[in-house]
């Protein structure tokens, strides 16, 4: 069989600035450590490429949601250093923390008695302290599923940590009553936004996750953390419009002089959503080609002017600084990394 031809869609990582936003965020965690949330595949960036970086960082806790999601990290990093956050919520599910060495963060009474069937061991517990997701309420820490567990970390999670809202310090007061009542070897209420709370949201460990990946949630923020994710497309033809000719579904762009113009490799289904159509531009070189027209599935088409030079098989940049590109598109942060398809080059 002759070589499979490589993708027209590439991603680059730039796994230093990756490690530089860890230390960066690490060093804003003043006495506590900082960890980081490799869920969702490092929010679409790739396990096998990002967990190694912050590895060799000096990552000590990891954090994931499902527990399909471990034997990837499993491939990086010890079972002791891996927190699962959803919790053990089969029988099944507890035996195979037990088995393997997993940390399984407990949200509940129920989960609390799956992990003790299984033969109990240390694990980490989440307290619900206003978020109303996971986690045992505070009135349930008395419970004696809940007061047989080995507590190796007591957790909370913020709510309104990227705005300045007067929940932050009533979830703070809320964990810090039921630090009091747990016995724990480590405490940790602070995602990335909450590393820039201060020093009284840092406790022991905190949990960054979006900033590891370039996002800045809060303005503390800027200046801090370097972009990560490079997205890059293919050009599959060059096109030439007259005045009048439409472009893509609907027809919603009309030229209004003849342009050239090139069609590219990127489309919804590798996360560049619909909601980019008509905003913004692919980039070459510093020059901007501006979108033309509907998103499609695979394909987007830009207005060429500015590259006469462009040629099909040549490469665009699709900007993405995640701010920027959030401000953009109407799209979270998170949203932006997490829908990153699957034909990217990673």
């Amino acid at each position: 069989m002759p070589e499979q031809p490589p993708p027209t869609l590439r991603l680059r990582l730039d796994t230093e600035a990756l490690a530089a936003n860890w230390r960066a965020l690490d060093r804003m965690s003043g006495r506590a450590q900082a960890g980081a949330a490799v869920k969702a595949d490092c929010y679409g960036l790739g396990v096998d490429q990002c967990v190694p970086a912050l590895r060799d960082a000096g990552v000590e806790r990891y954090f994931i949601a499902h527990w399909s999601e471990a034997p990837a990290v499993l491939r990086h990093v010890p079972p002791q250093q891996v927190s699962v956050l959803h919790g053990p919520v089969t029988a099944q599910e507890a035996e195979y923390a037990a088995a393997v060495g997993l940390r399984p963060v407990i949200n509940s009474i129920h989960q609390a008695q799956m992990w003790a069937s299984a033969g109990g061991g240390e694990c980490d517990l989440m307290v619900d302290t206003g978020i109303n997701r996971l986690g045992v309420s505070t009135d349930e820490l008395g419970d004696p599923a809940i007061a047989a567990l080995k507590v190796g970390t007591l957790m909370s999670h913020l709510a309104c940590a990227d705005e300045d809202s007067p929940m932050n310090a009533r979830q703070l007061a809320h964990f810090r009553a039921a630090a009091a009542l747990v016995p724990a070897r480590a405490r940790s209420m602070a995602n990335s936004a909450g590393i820039a709370l201060g020093s009284d949201y840092h406790f022991d460990l905190t949990r960054p996750g979006l900033s590891l990946y370039g996002g800045v949630p809060t303005g503390a923020l800027a200046g801090h953390i370097r972009q990560v994710a490079f997205p890059q497309a293919a050009v599959i033809q060059r096109r030439q419009l007259s005045a009048g000719d439409s472009v893509g579904y609907n027809a919603t762009f009309v030229a209004d002089r003849p342009m050239p113009v090139a069609v590219v490799s990127l489309g919804y289904a590798d996360g560049f959503l619909r909601c980019w159509g008509g905003k913004g531009g692919l980039a070459l070189q510093g020059a901007t080609l501006p979108l033309l027209g509907r998103v499609s599935m695979d394909m987007v088409v830009v207005d060429a002017t500015a590259a006469p030079d462009l040629r099909e098989g040549d490469w665009l940049d699709v900007p993405y600084d995640l701010p920027q590109a959030s401000a953009a598109s109407g799209l979270s942060q998170y949203e932006l990394l997490t829908v990153l398809g699957k034909r990217f080059a990673r």
